[in-house]
């Protein structure tokens, strides 16, 4: 079994048999409790999951510096008087992903009946109770359960190492990508974001065999302990406490050069030519009349999609900032919008896929549709705007 969380709780006495009875019998989970207080399993067709409590005498009063979470997070862990440690085992064959999400179900009915924080052990992260309860709700983000750490490895125009932490949980490797330059390294958490997704799942390349990105890109993993065998400029105490194994990206011949796979995810971090921003705004503000209208006339069944943008204040690195985000219209009463995020903050989860939103009709910046999931262009947008106008 695979002891990845841990839930960390301010109380010392573990729940009862009766709680946990009560928090996790369904007629799909059988409980079985173990000898030791507060310990216990959960048996389903998804999982096995083996819940082991441990009493602190003292709190803890400290947390590793490696991990991310928000001070409030911290402050819990430091207070803690008792870990619940979640481990897991999936039946063969299944999803990757299957075992992760039933063991966070688990973390989830724990930090509702215990106030407390989830330690993610193999990516070193805290999640607070919203948090898991977002993560086992919404669309899933890879950003939830790994870790990217920038290292610089090499002297040099491109020093940096970026490698993973987390992907042990699904039962891979992670990824590491060398010889990166400072400009490089959102690029290449996008691409190594959408490598970890597809591991994730169980749909990974092939280890020594050329792949291409969505983009189109070439790429080529290969292990670790032949990737990083006489790399120039890298010391091998490079490598200390990161001694496991890892997929290491390269190019489809072998090379450390990654510059050209990573050139189309650039464009995800440019900023939008202010005169397209003009003119969508422009064009948000003069269609908005019959966008709405037509978004109130639309039938039960019609296969339309309406979208609508507006900034939304997101905080990498500590100063709020506003990233512009789509969302599904689902609902438009007295000015104010309700929706769902088509897509996340590019930089943070602090807006994840999938998750309910409100806005004010007049901070939309850009309007767009959809049909059966093709989206229309300008031209058909304004004619279906535009047939039903009263001349």
């Amino acid at each position: 079994m695979r002891e990845v969380y841990i839930v960390a709780t301010e109380d010392a006495e573990p729940l009862g048999a009766e709680g946990i009875g009560e928090a996790f019998e369904t007629d799909d989970v059988t409980v079985e409790l173990d000898e030791s207080p507060g310990s216990f399993r959960l048996h389903s067709a998804e999982a096995d999951i083996a819940v082991r409590f441990e009493a602190l005498e003292t709190p803890l009063g400290w947390t590793p510096e490696l991990l991310t979470g928000s001070e409030a997070a911290h402050a819990r862990l430091r207070r803690a008087r008792g870990l619940y440690r979640v481990a897991y085992q999936t039946p063969p064959g299944s999803q990757p992903t299957v075992g992760v999400f039933e063991a966070l179900w688990c973390a989830r009915g724990l930090l509702e009946r215990r106030e407390g924080v989830l330690l993610d052990a193999s990516a070193f992260k805290l999640h607070e109770e919203e948090d898991v309860r977002e993560i086992t709700e919404l669309d899933f983000d890879i950003r939830d359960h790994v870790n990217l750490h920038a290292m610089e490895a090499a002297p040099g125009d491109a020093p940096l190492w970026v490698h993973s932490h987390g992907m042990g949980k699904f039962g891979q490797r992670d990824v590491e990508i060398f010889h990166l330059a400072e400009a490089d390294l959102l690029p290449a958490e996008s691409f190594l974001h959408e490598l970890c997704t597809d591991l994730a799942f169980g749909e990974g390349p092939v280890p020594r065999m050329p792949m291409e990105t969505s983009n189109g890109e070439a790429f080529m993993l290969v292990s670790s302990e032949e990737a990083r065998h006489g790399m120039l400029g890298v010391p091998m105490d490079t490598f200390e406490g990161h001694e496991g194994e890892y997929w290491t990206v390269v190019s489809p011949e072998g090379r450390h050069t990654t510059s050209e796979l990573l050139r189309p995810y650039r464009s995800r971090f440019e900023q939008e030519d202010p005169t397209r921003s003009e003119a969508l705004a422009a064009q948000a503000s003069q269609l908005r009349p019959a966008f709405k209208a037509r978004f109130h006339r639309r039938g039960l069944m019609e296969p339309l999609t309406f979208l609508v943008r507006a900034a939304f204040e997101t905080h990498p690195e500590g100063d709020p900032v506003q990233e512009n985000l789509w969302m599904e219209v689902l609902a438009w009463e007295d000015g104010r919008i309700t929706g769902k995020l088509v897509d996340g903050a590019a930089h943070t989860t602090e807006w994840r896929k999938g998750a309910s939103v409100e806005i004010e009709e007049d901070t939309i910046n850009a309007v767009a549709m959809g049909r059966e999931g093709r989206p229309l262009d300008d031209g058909e947008m304004q004619g279906v705007l535009l047939a039903e106008r009263p001349s």
